[in-house]
């Protein structure tokens, strides 16, 4: 792989251009960042949980903050990254990029990291994944489709519903360069491969659907990914990819044992040691101590480390960049790093005290209850709607009634439609805020009526 052709900012149907060739006020990559911002499907991770269920405590993080700190720092990584670049390969001078291109194009396709995140955290993905391997009502289902699509239905996967999201013309026509899509994808495999490498990270999930495989095949010619399978869709990362993916190992694993702490999951004096051990010389409890609030003592712990942490993935990216280029290197960088063994500590901490506390249970039960119960209510009658029109009840078209024009606008071949009707019913269903989804579940359940004029979903 080289630079120029990985650092593309063409767009998906429009005239191709050089890189660093934009207009005068933004780069082409910083226009990504600004369209992902003002998007619909942004703006919902307001009300999608990270770890905790909100309102209670205003405080803890939901997709929307989180997404906007693990790009705060996947922008930092890439301007660091970028001065290594130029600085290597100064052929790249002659195409006015510089480090803040490296910089806006980590930071958008960060922004954009969990946009393809269902309702209720990482449980969401896995109810619809159990509602497919599992419901009896998916079982009519199974005969619709080719196998390496059910297995797309049957391994449901936020990172590949991310990238349709950022490539479905319904949405704000966000339609990103070229660098910033493969940037984005950490995962750049389809969901069924024969052969899957334990050793590579990017074969540990997939980064697209059936229904775009066509689109990614085109972004990774155009950006020059190495092919990693002959017989199967794969292809080894874009090497900015590591970037974002120790952006948001970083703020996950840091942000997230804050919040158990502010919560009272975890206790100061444990969060304090954990995050020393990170900071080594730089920490100053005598400065720490002439601080009152104990929250605030976190932050500034939780900032410097945050800061360490950027460093040291820096110095890992740095020595690998030569064998990313090849394709040859596929770690997590956090795996890497000196402070790895603290961070591990740290998700075995978390696992224990935060991801298993009553609270984050009880929501993501919560959550395979709702997304089963809308899939199996939705999903068979909507098909009897399209396909057995004479099998349609009353009660089906009532349901149908409720559902977006979208899902029911097929393609002309009779061999894809079923299959496009599914992944058109799970773009609304996985898209919907935790609030709504509640919501809808009552109402089309009898448990609750609707009362006024709801606004537009």
């Amino acid at each position: 792989m080289n630079w120029f052709e990985l650092l593309s900012p063409h767009r998906f149907g429009q005239k191709s251009r050089a890189p660093g060739k934009g207009n005068e006020l933004r780069s082409a990559f910083e226009q990504d960042f600004d369209r992902i911002l003002f998007s619909h499907p942004f703006r919902r991770l307001q009300d999608k949980t990270q770890v905790f269920p909100l309102p209670e405590h205003d405080f803890v993080h939901t997709r929307l903050t989180h997404s906007l700190e693990v790009s705060s720092v996947g922008k930092s990584l890439g301007r660091k990254a970028g001065e290594i670049i130029l600085d290597r390969h100064p052929e790249l001078s002659g195409h006015a990029l510089s480090r803040f291109d490296f910089g806006a194009i980590a930071a958008a396709a960060s922004l954009a990291h969990d946009l393809g995140n269902p309702p209720f955290g990482h449980s969401g993905e896995d109810a619809i994944s159990d509602f497919f391997r599992n419901n009896p009502q998916a079982g009519q289902f199974r005969a619709k489709v080719d196998e390496k699509q059910w297995a797309d239905l049957c391994n449901f996967e936020g990172n590949a519903q991310g990238f349709r999201i950022l490539n479905k013309g319904s949405y704000q026509g966000l339609s990103l360069t070229m660098a910033t899509l493969a940037t984005f994808t950490k995962y750049p495999r389809e969901s069924l491969i024969q052969k899957p490498d334990k050793y590579r990270k990017s074969h540990k999930k997939y980064g697209f659907f059936q229904a775009e495989k066509h689109l990614f095949e085109q972004l990774a010619n155009e950006v020059g990914l190495v092919r990693d399978s002959q017989e199967d869709l794969v292809w080894c990362r874009h090497p900015m990819a590591f970037l974002v993916e120790a952006a948001d190992d970083i703020c996950y694993s840091i942000i997230d044992l804050e919040d158990g702490c502010r919560l009272g999951l975890v206790t100061y004096e444990e969060t304090k040691e954990l995050l020393a051990c990170i900071l080594g010389p730089k920490f100053d409890e005598a400065k720490l101590n002439r601080i009152d609030n104990v929250n605030e003592r976190i932050s500034l712990l939780r900032a410097i480390s945050i800061g360490i942490l950027i460093d040291q993935c820096i110095e890992i990216f740095e020595a690998n960049e030569t064998t990313m280029l090849s394709g040859s290197f596929d770690q997590a960088l956090t795996d890497l790093i000196p402070a790895r063994e603290t961070l591990e500590e740290i998700s075995r901490l978390s696992i224990r005290c935060i991801y298993r506390a009553r609270v984050v249970m009880e929501t993501e039960a919560a959550g395979f209850e709702v997304i089963n119960g809308l899939l199996e209510r939705f999903l068979p009658a909507s098909f009897r709607f399209q396909f057995e029109p004479s099998q349609c009840t009353s009660r089906d078209k009532s349901i149908v009634r409720l559902l977006p024009k979208e899902i029911f606008q097929l393609p002309p071949d009779q061999n894809n439609q079923e299959y496009t009707l599914i992944m058109n019913m799970i773009d609304f269903v996985s898209g919907m805020t935790d609030s709504f989804a509640i919501s809808l579940y009552r109402k089309i359940k009898g448990i609750t009526l609707p009362s006024g004029f709801p606004t537009n979903f």
